[in-house]
């Protein structure tokens, strides 16, 4: 039997477009529609066998829907230019891959499919509708199906009434009840889908519905009536035209919509110009202009698969490849472990992964793990799963024991999705896992920060590869199973794939990353090494004083509750303080406070923005700004951490995560240490909690004004270089040279100007930010600005330049080279523009800071374990090392740390790191 695919064109040339991060040629034009439609259509031919083919693109100017109904799709905006100027390279590229274009004036292309489709029926042809669109659902019938190849959804009539509760011939009525608010058409208001499908279980169909309008009750039966005359318009407006004329572009019929020879030489052409550089290869290797380079020095062939990825630049992204066939087992035999252990001892590569029955790195017990040594093979090894049907598995303890020697071996090399988590499961069983060669999640996080780095993400974006979910195992909510208790075939497809996805992804990635010195130095001289340093933080954890603690809740306590009475007193009557509505009434109605700003929906804001604002003249929401305040810090800090302490170690061990923030710095989570505020006496205590045990100090390193010192290394200013190497007060220095006095003559509030100036300027302030945070006119702000752009030309060159820079590459680097994608700084939106910009400026001090602090935590980390000293890293907070210094090491460490920390990078100007002690981190700061 014959097959015809047919592509609707319209709707993936949208998706593409919106699926995709920006991306474009180096002229500048966008080219992240073209991208993601080409890549579909490969995807398309790859897994698709068609005897007949077309795409269907709509045609320019009206149809006969808007003769029929003016407001037809009138909401819509008009197409974004960024994917006009991509239409005609889509049609190019369509074309030249030999596929038949259709566009026919006066229908949309839905017509143009649902014609061809019912001839297709007619003639026994089979056909394929590749769309993303519902409404074409109503075309479905026993040789006609759906195949989204986004979603890679299949609906046959079985699969369109499992989806919409509704069969085929029923889905133009369907459609007239509910409406579509995607093309504006109006259906019954209140009518749902679940409505709409259970009138048509029950009257069969629109006529018959109509016919028995009086007898529907409630509501939406009243709306129904009401809509009755619009009804058979909405139907005409949503219903697939099938009886195009398609004579004159078709006259041979379906023989004209055979694949043509693919013109390898326009589609060569066509990926040059958008420098598509893999695809550049392929259609070089077909026209015969040029042979398969070499395999790039540091690249093996054994990893993951006989033939190596070719480097890919960075810069470019990757093409998905074809699918892989996949050979999964699992180990229940003794004589399957032994196979394992040969093959796993032989590679020279590993991807390894385990399973567990929680997050909590720390108390996380192993369910399973499971092993991949080539593309498309692996195996998962079940060690406690439970329940009545659970078979029997290899013994938890022996089979551990014989795995231990190869999981501590240094010799055998092994790449994992996130291995810090696994290292942690394995320490807990008293294992030390050793030669952690690679982990993708650092790997896609140096190439794209701003991307989503988890591996269901990273299959697809890099390999095309949809996998199974946790959720689809597991379920969700309160419904949800752990993993112990899924049953083996499941749980072996499950995790013997992240270990095969895991090993293809270093295996795509690996290359791009050696491709670029910086990006690789940035993997694998700081991002690696940190990783292993982060590790042994978290296992150190801090201690904590608990009762501290809880003292310090029960004092914040009694303050609310004074607090919630001035409150009511202002206000004149009780009420709920964090009520939005409640306070808008009292605020605005009752005391007539002016409305700063409004909400979304119109209503008088009353967020912290607003309160501060407000708490500059009235008294009321500065007492509500307090409380705010203090109840944050009571319920995330003061009554949280107490209940956090690790019954086995006595101490809070939090989780750093490496891959969050996209400037490189670290954040940290359960419990969050980064963000403890300090500007207030009762945030300042809570680090008052965070203590050394008897016998021992906390010392606190932080390099001093790091970012600036940064500026002055990037910009080269000579003025700024200079007031940094002759250890002048920066800011001081700074108000001198912009009010033209001597450093004497400095006065506090000029200090203060020159010090917003400073950091205000390091993160892209305005004019008019710099006036609202130093209470001045904007002409004043705009002055300071001036003249510190006088005194300090360098700074402003570097600004400039540094935005330019941004705008043709799409990103800047760090001082290593770590790359800062700027997604928006071609955007057509000028505020996502202009924060892009600022962006610019800031990202490359903030990541380059990032880069020096880990780089110092990984060169004290290596001088603690050369000496063999007791002392141990505990925390890394921005700028700033925390350790826990026995007082037999204080006098070594405090003159050892500032040095170490200073000589971890040459730059224009001295770094400089201070050190304090104290028995407490507050007192160390």
């Amino acid at each position: 039997m014959a097959t015809l695919l047919l592509i609707d064109g319209s709707s993936y040339l949208y998706r593409a477009f919106h699926a995709i991060r920006e991306l474009s040629a180096p002229d500048g034009t966008p080219s992240n529609a073209l991208f993601g439609f080409v890549n579909m259509l490969k995807k398309l031919r790859q897994q698709t066998h068609a005897d007949y083919i077309a795409c269907v693109f709509d045609a320019k100017g009206k149809t006969f829907r808007d003769d029929i109904y003016p407001q037809y799709k009138a909401q819509r905006p008009p197409m974004p230019d960024e994917l006009r100027v991509q239409i005609a390279p889509i049609h190019q590229a369509v074309a030249a891959f030999g596929i038949p274009i259709l566009m026919i004036e006066g229908v949309e292309a839905d017509d143009v499919i649902g014609t061809l489709a019912r001839q297709a029926s007619a003639q026994g042809i089979t056909t394929i509708m590749s769309t993303g669109d519902k409404d074409m659902s109503q075309l479905v019938d026993d040789y006609a199906r759906i195949e989204n190849s986004m979603t890679e959804e299949v609906l046959d009539r079985d699969g369109v009434f499992a989806k919409f509760n509704v069969w085929p011939e029923q889905i133009v009525d369907y459609l007239a009840l509910i409406g579509d608010t995607v093309d504006n058409v109006p259906g019954v208001p209140k009518c749902g889908p679940k409505t709409a499908a259970k009138w048509l279980a029950e009257f069969g169909s629109l006529d018959n519905i109509i016919a028995n309008a009086d007898a529907i009750k409630g509501v939406v039966g009243q709306n129904l009536r009401d809509t009755l005359q619009w009804l058979p318009t909405a139907k005409e407006l949503v219903t697939i035209k099938c009886d195009v004329d398609l004579s004159s572009e078709l006259p041979n019929g379906f023989d004209d919509l055979k694949y043509q020879t693919e013109d390898s030489a326009t589609l060569l052409q066509l990926f040059t110009r958008f420098n598509f550089r893999t695809w550049v290869r392929e259609m070089e290797g077909k026209v015969g202009q040029a042979a398969k380079p070499e395999t790039p020095k540091g690249i093996t062939s054994d990893l993951f698969g006989d033939e190596p990825n070719e480097a890919i630049p960075a810069e470019v992204s990757s093409i998905p490849a074809a699918p892989v066939e996949r050979h999964y087992e699992c180990i229940n035999t003794s004589e399957l472990l032994a196979k394992w252990i040969d093959k796993i001892s032989a590679a020279s590569m590993t991807a390894f992964d385990t399973e567990t029955d929680s997050l909590d790195q720390m108390q996380a017990r192993l369910v399973g793990m499971s092993f991949s040594v080539q593309a498309g093979e692996a195996a998962y090894l079940p060690l406690a799963h439970h329940g009545a049907d659970t078979p029997e598995q290899l013994p938890f303890d022996d089979t551990l024991a014989q795995l231990k020697p190869w999981l501590e071996s240094a010799d055998h090399k092994k790449v994992g999705q996130n291995l810090k988590y696994d290292q942690h499961v394995l320490a807990n069983l008293g294992i030390n896992l050793a030669g952690i060669a690679d982990d993708t999640l650092l790997m896609s996080y140096v190439l794209a920060s701003h991307e989503k780095h988890n591996m269901d993400d990273q299959a697809a974006r890099e390999l095309g590869e949809t996998t199974i979910k946790y959720e689809d195992i597991c379920g969700k909510g309160a419904k949800q199973i752990g993993f112990a208790e899924v049953d083996l075939d499941t749980a072996t497809a499950y995790a013997a794939e992240d270990a095969d996805i895991t090993g293809r992804l270093a295996h795509t990635l690996l290359p791009r990353l050696q491709a670029n010195a910086g990006l690789h130095y940035v993997y694998r001289d700081i991002e690696m090494p940190s990783r292993q340093v982060l590790y042994v933080m978290e296992r150190n954890g801090i201690l904590v004083d608990a009762n501290k603690l809880n003292r310090q809740s029960h004092d914040i306590g009694l303050r609310l509750i004074e607090l919630e009475q001035q409150a009511y007193e202002l206000a004149g009557q009780p009420f709920n303080l964090g009520s939005p509505k409640q306070l808008g009434e009292i605020f605005f109605d009752k005391l007539k406070l002016p409305v700063i700003k409004k909400t979304p929906k119109g209503a008088p804001s009353t967020d912290e923005e607003v309160l501060s604002e407000l708490a500059k003249d009235y008294p009321l929401p500065k007492v509500l700004l307090e409380h705010r305040s203090l109840s944050k810090l009571k319920s995330t800090y003061t009554d949280k951490l107490p209940l956090m302490i690790n019954a086995a170690t006595g101490r809070v061990h939090t989780s750093f995560n490496q891959t969050v923030a996209v400037t490189g710095r670290l954040s940290s989570s359960d419990p969050n240490l980064q963000n403890i505020p300090v500007r207030t006496p009762e945030g300042r205590k809570i680090r008052e909690a965070f203590i050394a045990p008897a016998g021992c100090k906390i010392v606190s390193a932080d390099y001093s004004q790091i970012e600036l010192r940064i500026m002055a290394h990037l910009s080269g200013d000579a003025a700024l270089i200079r007031a940094f190497e002759q250890g002048l007060d920066i800011h001081k220095a700074t108000a001198a040279e912009v009010f033209g006095v001597s450093l004497d003559e400095v006065t506090s509030e000029q200090r203060r100007y020159a010090k917003s100036i400073n950091f205000g300027l390091i993160y892209g302030m305005s004019a008019f930010g710099l006036a609202a945070q130093l209470e001045i006119t904007r002409e004043a702000a705009k002055t300071f600005i001036e003249r510190y752009f006088n005194r300090f030309p360098g700074v402003a060159e570097y600004m400039e330049v540094t935005r330019a820079a941004a705008r043709d590459a799409g990103y800047v680097e760090t001082v290593f080279g770590r790359r800062l994608w700027l997604p928006a700084i071609k955007s057509s939106n000028g505020a996502q523009r202009a924060g892009a910009e600022r962006a610019a400026i800031n990202a490359p001090m903030q990541g380059t800071a990032a880069d020096l602090i880990k780089l110092a935590m990984v060169a004290v980390n290596h001088w603690l374990i050369a000496e063999k000293l007791s002392s141990r890293l505990l925390l890394q907070v921005h700028d700033e090392l925390i350790l826990e210094v026995p007082e037999a090491e204080l006098d070594l460490v405090k003159a050892k740390l500032p040095e170490i920390m200073a000589s971890v990078a040459t730059l224009k100007v001295p770094l400089l790191a201070e050190v304090g002690v104290g028995e407490n981190w507050e007192e160390a700061h």
